[in-house]
This record gives C-alpha cells, structure tokens and sequence, in this order.
C-alpha cells in the first residue's frame, strides 16, 4: 500500500534512475494485481463448482470453467512481471519485458481452451438434455460470478492503464466479459424455471461466442505487441518532442516498441553541419530529456545526430 500511495503523488521525473524506478514499481504493481485477483477468482469459482455439483446447471458449469481459466491467466502474468524486474544480460540486452508478451500467448491459449469447454458441454446437453435443478442457487452463483469479475476487471484494467501493461489490461477485459457472461448464466436459469429447458444449454452457447468474441480481441492485441506495434498517435506524440527540442532541425527516422510494459525508443535526427561533435552530443541528450518528457512509458532512448544535408544510405 506505501509503494502504491508513492507512485501515485511522488512527483513525476525522467531521469534515467527515476525511469529504472518505474518500471520496477510497475513490476510490482503488476504482482499485487495478479495476486488479488488470483484469490478472488478462485474462490468465486469455487463457490461456482460447488453449485454445479448440486444443480446440473451446463450454462453454470461453463461460465465455470471459463472462471478458472481466468484465474489462471494470472499465473504466468505473476511470472512475467517478476521475469521483467531481472536486469539486463548479455544475452538479454533488452532485458526480460518481453516475458509479459510470451504470458499473452498463454493467455490467449486459456480463452481458447475455455471456448473449446464451454461449446462442447453445451452442444452434448443440447443433444442429451438433462434437467437442471436449485434454481434459485444457480442465479445466486451467476451472481456471485459477475460481482468477482467485475471486480476483478476493474482493476486489472486500472492497474493495466497505470504502469502501460497490454497483458494485463486485456486479461481485465476478459474477466469483464466473463462477469456478463454470469449473468447470462442468471437468465438461463430464468428460461428454465419458466419452462424452457434448453435455455440452460442455449445460453451455454451464447457464453461460448463471448468467449470467441474475447478471444479475436485478446489475439489482436498480443500479435500487435510481437510485432512491435504501437499506437499512430503515440508515434506523434514522439516525433512532436524530439522536434520541440532546442538544435533539431527535423526528425529523420523514429521507432518505438513496447518491452512488457514500458517503451523503449530510436530516433535519427537532423542537426547543423557545422556543430562540433560535443555540440551534437548534448542536442542528442536533450532531445531524448525531450522525448521522455513528451511519451508517457518511455524508459529509455537512443538518439543519433545526423548533419544536415548529409546522405542517409538505405535501408
């Protein structure tokens, strides 16, 4: 609870030390939040389980399943935040951010997975009904379902935004899809006690194409990551800082690219011919003192000065 209450009013810096900082508090934080919402998830899906047991309920016993699968996700996200707080090596010259991006993959594997679930039970109870009893705790587990991963979204997400981590934003997203997908399971509940048997699995169903619909969202944003994507405005944004720095005549080539959580940034910028090279030097430092003031995130950066009017060869 310090460490949180000091990241949020310790005033903002760019140092290169501040920067190291921040990133290990985002490590940090990112750890806090996997735990909390390991526990919560696990005994909401436990609670779940235990009116599975009594009632039969298919539609209850995917969105069950798609629970735990969640609550899962925060394992490797857990490793992957205490992977990137390791310090660079010689052969991770970069350090280990990247291990948030391999946790992505696992997550993107568990929505699967639970989609796989949750489809087959649905379409084996459709073809081989079997009632569905206790009723009124299967909506009472529905609800306790949504109220966990609500929670739990909510923050996953807060943290996810405030230390810049897609994973685990996107696994909030996931846990909130999986609270709506609780209260379906309340409605099927509904359909049966008004005498609709197959709501139960219908709505099993419909759970499954959410999950689906999670898992477009959560591939497309793990694959942007692997391929080093970022956000257009965000490039914007950099190459506004580097040319508002004192010395710069233009912006020649710019690349940013996330590292778990953090971003990390190279940029070829145009100076005078004429500066000395110790001239060229500190228009480099203060374009990237620039640059970290201008992109929120960024942790590092590499400047290089090119004399104007001189060739750039390609590629």
């Amino acid at each position: 609870m310090t460490a949180l209450f000091r990241s949020v009013f310790k005033p903002h810096s760019h140092d290169s030390a501040d920067a190291v900082d921040a990133e290990l508090a985002g490590s940090e934080q990112g750890i806090r939040a996997v735990k909390i919402s390991l526990v919560v998830l696990g005994v909401t899906a436990v609670l779940q389980v235990v009116v599975v047991s009594i009632s039969g309920s298919v539609a209850l016993l995917a969105d069950t399943v798609h629970n735990f699968s969640d609550a899962l996700t925060a394992v490797p996200l857990w490793i992957a935040f205490a992977l990137s707080r390791r310090a660079a090596t010689r052969r991770y010259t970069y350090g280990y951010g990247r291990a948030e991006d391999l946790a992505g993959l696992f997550v993107v594997a568990m929505i699967a997975l639970s989609a796989v679930l949750a489809g087959y039970e649905a379409i084996h109870r459709l073809l081989d009904p079997a009632p569905v009893e206790n009723l009124l705790w299967v909506a009472v587990a529905g609800v306790i379902g949504f109220v966990g991963n609500e929670w739990v979204a909510l923050y996953r997400i807060r943290v996810g935004r405030r230390i810049g981590s897609a994973a685990l934003e996107a696994d909030g997203l996931h846990a909130r899809t999986d609270g709506l997908t609780s209260l379906a399971v309340v409605i099927g509940a509904a359909g049966v006690w008004l005498g609709f048997p197959a709501a139960d699995p219908i709505i099993g169903l419909v759970i499954c194409v959410a999950i689906v619909t999670v898992l477009y969202s959560a591939v497309r944003d793990v694959f942007r990551r692997l391929m080093d994507g970022v956000d257009p405005p965000l490039v914007d944004l950099a190459e506004a800082g580097l040319a508002a720095a004192p010395g710069v005549r233009s912006v020649r080539s710019l690349r940013i690219r996330w590292i778990g959580h953090t971003l990390h940034a190279e940029a070829d910028v145009e100076v005078e011919a004429e500066l000395s090279l110790l001239e060229s030097h500190r228009i480099a430092h203060a374009a990237e003192q620039h640059l970290l003031r201008a992109v929120p995130k960024l942790s590092g950066a590499s400047i290089h000065t090119s004399p104007a009017g001189a060739h750039v060869p390609a590629g």
